[in-house]
């Protein structure tokens, strides 16, 4: 599995690279917390057809302990993505580290 650790996506983020970051968790948790930048999709199909199979993507969910990055990471690289990465420390990771979160459950 191809992973980003925080600083590294830190680092992309703020350069402005060309990364699409993707929160793999339903639209209620989006809407709640998520990384500036990230995108959401209804679906693994609606993603897979919106997606380029040659962008940098990288996926995250809540945390350590939340699988659903691994499952997304899984299904676009059998999907015939190229560049996908993996930040398994997820909202909880970028949290602690005081980054910025956006959403509607997030303080200003």
């Amino acid at each position: 599995m191809n992973a980003i650790d925080r600083d590294e996506l830190k680092e992309k983020l703020d350069r402005g690279d060309d990364i699409v970051l993707v929160m793999v968790l339903g639209d209620w948790a989006f809407r709640a917390s998520h990384i500036p930048g990230s995108v959401n999709y209804s679906s693994p199909e609606e993603a897979m057809q919106v997606l380029d199979k040659n962008a940098e993507i990288v996926v995250y969910c809540s945390g350590g302990t939340c699988p659903a990055s691994k499952y997304a990471y899984d299904m676009l690289v059998y999907n015939g993505f190229v560049n996908v990465r993996r930040y398994a420390g997820g909202l909880a990771d970028w949290q602690a580290a005081g980054y910025p979160l956006e959403g509607d459950m997030t303080t200003p």
